[in-house]
């Protein structure tokens, strides 16, 4: 009896001195009456917390990002894509300001694009055969390396891309519009091209471009895109990089019916 008083007693005396474990609402005291009232404060907390970024005033932020508006609705014309945007695709995760925002998000969504629209035309077109391997072409066809061999010079990508490259020694410095190109980068063989991640970034930011348009501008405009800008730019004779070569023909027909390389991007 007097053991299991005792036992009694200890165990109060533990729980009068328990320490409460901390909560992320409990620790901030947040003086809501409910769990909703929490996270709406608990948002608004987060939304009005500093965001670090490169130390650039507004108006060197307003100049960049013009620049690469006026890249992108000159080359996509007669797209106008909005200065967020326009920096969102532009700017590779390598580079410091991707610390402001990156093309990470919108390169996995226009990956995605790409394949759809590249499925569907396989699949209706009169070239597809049982023996066709639909993985196989795709990775063919929309592999990152060849769509920035290929596809972005077509694009004046390396112009105002902002990237880091790698490999390169002391040369390695963030790239972008208005800066100079070290010399030994400027003309790079095909192998040394893939070695500093060239044609890589470059690849990432076709898709990031085609995912930005089916996101701003919606999926009629970049299925357009997709047969009059890319998919023309694939066509690689000789090489087993590209479109399948039992689809070229096909391919050729879709880009003409849609206006040619240059056809309107809006109806």
């Amino acid at each position: 009896m007097l053991k299991s008083r005792s036992c009694a007693q200890a165990l109060r005396r533990a729980a009068s001195v328990r320490q409460t474990v901390p909560t992320p609402l409990a620790a901030a005291r947040l003086p809501c009456r409910s769990y909703s009232q929490a996270v709406e404060r608990t948002g608004q907390a987060s939304r009005t917390a500093p965001v670090i970024t490169p130390s650039k005033s507004r108006e060197e932020w307003q100049k960049q990002d013009a620049v690469l508006v006026k890249h992108l609705n000159d080359v996509f014309s007669p797209l106008k894509f909005p200065p967020e945007l326009a920096s969102r695709i532009l700017t590779h995760a390598s580079h410091p300001d991707a610390m402001r925002r990156h093309n990470g998000r919108l390169s996995f969504v226009g990956r995605r694009v790409l394949q759809s629209y590249l499925l569907m035309f396989i699949h209706s077109s009169p070239a597809l055969r049982p023996e066709h391997d639909y993985e196989l072409i795709l990775e063919r066809a929309l592999n990152t390396y060849v769509l920035g061999e290929h596809v972005a010079p077509k694009w004046q990508i390396g112009k105002v891309l902002k990237w880091r490259p790698m490999n390169v020694g002391n040369m390695s410095k963030p790239l972008g519009p208005n800066v100079d190109v070290p010399s030994p980068l400027m003309n790079l063989e095909r192998d040394n091209a893939r070695g500093v991640g060239m044609y890589k970034v470059h690849g990432t930011t076709v898709e990031a471009l085609v995912g930005g348009v089916f996101h701003q501008f919606g999926g009629s405009v970049a299925h357009r895109l997709f047969h009059t800008r890319v998919l023309p730019n694939l066509l690689l004779q000789g090489s087993h990089e590209g479109l399948h070569l039992a689809y070229h023909d096909h391919a050729r027909e879709v880009c003409e019916k849609m206006g040619g390389p240059q056809g309107p991007l809006l109806r």
